[in-house]
């Protein structure tokens, strides 16, 4: 798997729910990893416990995700914390026109347009080296909404490692539409 794809992996995985203990262990047993999401992060990683972690983590993406800001596309863009369904719901319309089956049975997330659901949309994309999808996919939706909502999420993240996280996956995706539109050589 490319360098990109696993990125978009690891970021489905860590918006997804609280991490678990095997999630933590092999995040703070990989440098490169912590090195990647931001020094605050590697160093507050090596200087406490797993327990600690696990439990300040946990703590910072319930305030964050379940209690304040809903990671949802619909629920963000319109502003009214209505989350939109079915094909009315633009993001299902765009895995429905490019052949993507999200099986919602088969995850606890229960919205199409969750965060973690767009990113494994783009992994998949990743996968299948479809450029162009990929970057009308940033375009349309990941750039409209996600680098503004975790820049609002930052000021309430406790934790290094959700504050890093933010800012690199703000980072990680304007870059990655970059490298698309130079690929393509295209205009934005």
């Amino acid at each position: 798997m490319n360098q990109r794809a696993q990125i978009y992996a690891m970021l489905s995985k860590f918006f997804s729910d609280v991490l678990d203990v095997k999630t933590l262990n092999e995040l703070k047993s990989n440098s490169q990893i912590l090195d990647l999401i931001g020094i605050d992060t590697k160093e507050w990683f090596d200087n406490n416990t797993p327990e600690l972690l696990l439990e300040e983590i946990n703590i910072d993406f319930t305030t964050i995700f379940l209690m304040n800001a809903q990671p949802i596309e619909s629920s963000v863009i319109d502003n009214k914390n209505d989350v939109l369904v079915g094909l009315q719901n633009p993001v299902v319309q765009f895995y429905f026109s490019h052949g993507y089956d999200v099986n919602m049975l088969n995850t606890h997330i229960q919205t199409p347009d969750h965060i973690s659901i767009e990113f494994g949309f783009m992994q998949n994309l990743v996968m299948k080296e479809d450029i162009k999808t990929q970057k009308r996919f940033l375009k349309q939706h990941l750039l409209e909404w996600i680098p503004q909502y975790l820049l609002g999420c930052k000021t309430m993240a406790k934790t290094p490692f959700f504050k890093d996280l933010f800012d690199f996956t703000a980072e990680f995706i304007i870059s990655d539409y970059d490298l698309l539109v130079s690929m393509t050589n295209e205009s934005k």
